[in-house]
Order: structure tokens, then C-alpha cells, then sequence
């Protein structure tokens, strides 16, 4: 195994052993020696946090080890940004994510946050209680290609659909793919507002939006 291979290994670990100081450390080490950041990224802490994201779906982490591990991620990923080259990051799928207008529940969606995150996404996070109209001038105002939904409660799920009357009003439903989830939600819910998709757990969520995008 090469120095680099060694680091990445190292990186990863150090995700998945939600150890920030280790990860910022092997990080500044990556740049000392001149390894490639964005393969220190992408090989290294990404791929720990890919490990973090099946132990939790393994059920052997739980929401508060997936989000230290995510804090170790993105302390070394801040570490290693400045030193990316131009032109290396591939180019990210965009999205925005909210907790749709009356709930304010939102530990799943900062998991599916995290996740798509640490998969390649750019998401754009508009927090708790959000507006029909915010979600849709948001996602037209970044070029988002994805709209994520969340609710925990039966009296807001019905909410999720007049995003998509705005959409349809707008003329613009097609730009987008939109997927909803929480405690509450079904597909027969996702199929009967008109989503285009629906999932039960982050990690799910992650290879749902991949499959959307395909």
C-alpha cells in the first residue's frame, strides 16, 4: 500500500472512529506531503463516512454517532478545501431540503442531509417549518434538480403537495425531481401528491436520489 493509500485508509478510519482532532491532523498531513485533496477527500473521508452510513444502517450507529462522525468528515474536508485543484470536483448534483411548513421535527432530515452530502450532493438545507413557495423559489434560484421534503406529522404530509401545484402552476414541474419522507409518509402518499420519490431511512434516501438522477 502506498503513503497515500495508507492515508486515505487513515482518513476514513478516523471518520468512522468520529475522531475530529485525527481527521483534521491526517489532513494537514495530506497537504504537507502533497496529496492530491480532493482524492484525500473522496477516497479518504467520504469513504468513511460511506462505512458510517452502512453501520448505521446496520443499526450498530445511531443518530448521534452518524453526526460526530459527521463533524469529522467536514472538519477535514475544511482542512483540505483550500488546496483543491481547479477543475478536480467533479460537478455536484444540487438540492434543496426542508421540513415542510408546521413541523419543526428535523433530525431525519439532517440525517439524509449528511448523507447525500458526504455522497457528492450539494444540498442546500432551509431548516424547519418551511414555506410551499420558499421551497420552490429556492430550488429555481440555485439550479437545484432535487426538492427533499420531510414531515413527522399527519396534520402537515398534506402540505407537501401544494409545492408541487406551484411547480405545476409555474410551469416548471419538470425541472425537477422531488422525493418526502418522515415518520408518517408512504410511497401511496409520495404517488398520490405526484412525488417522484420516497424514502424510509437516510441511507435509503441516498440511493433513491442517485436513482432519480441516473
Amino acid at each position: 500500500m502506498s503513503s497515500a493509500e495508507e492515508l486515505y485508509k487513515q482518513l476514513a478510519d478516523a471518520v468512522v472512529d468520529m475522531d475530529e482532532e485525527k481527521a483534521v491532523l491526517l489532513a494537514k498531513q495530506a497537504v504537507s506531503q502533497k496529496v492530491d485533496a480532493y482524492q484525500a477527500i473522496d477516497k479518504g473521508l467520504a469513504k468513511g463516512m460511506e462505512r458510517a452510513g452502512k453501520l448505521f444502517e446496520d443499526e450498530e450507529y445511531f443518530v448521534p454517532e452518524l453526526i460526530i462522525c459527521s463533524d469529522a468528515m467536514n472538519a477535514g474536508i475544511a482542512v483540505l478545501k483550500p488546496h483543491l485543484k481547479p477543475g478536480t470536483a467533479a460537478a455536484r448534483h444540487k438540492g434543496v431540503i426542508g421540513v415542510i411548513e408546521g413541523d419543526t421535527h428535523d433530525i431525519g432530515k439532517n440525517l439524509v442531509k449528511i448523507m447525500l452530502e458526504s455522497s457528492g450532493f450539494d444540498i442546500l438545507d432551509l431548516g424547519r417549518d418551511v414555506p410551499p413557495q420558499t421551497f420552490v423559489d429556492k430550488a429555481i434560484e440555485i439550479g437545484a434538480e432535487l426538492i427533499l421534503m420531510s414531515s413527522l406529522m399527519t396534520t402537515t404530509m398534506d402540505t407537501m403537495g401544494d409545492v408541487i401545484k406551484i411547480l405545476i402552476d409555474k410551469g416548471v414541474r419538470d425541472k425537477f425531481k422531488i422525493a418526502v419522507g418522515g415518520g408518517p409518509i408512504s410511497q401511496a402518499f409520495a404517488d398520490r401528491i405526484g412525488a417522484d420519490g420516497y424514502s424510509k431511512n437516510a441511507a435509503e434516501a441516498v440511493r433513491m436520489c442517485q436513482s432519480l438522477l441516473a
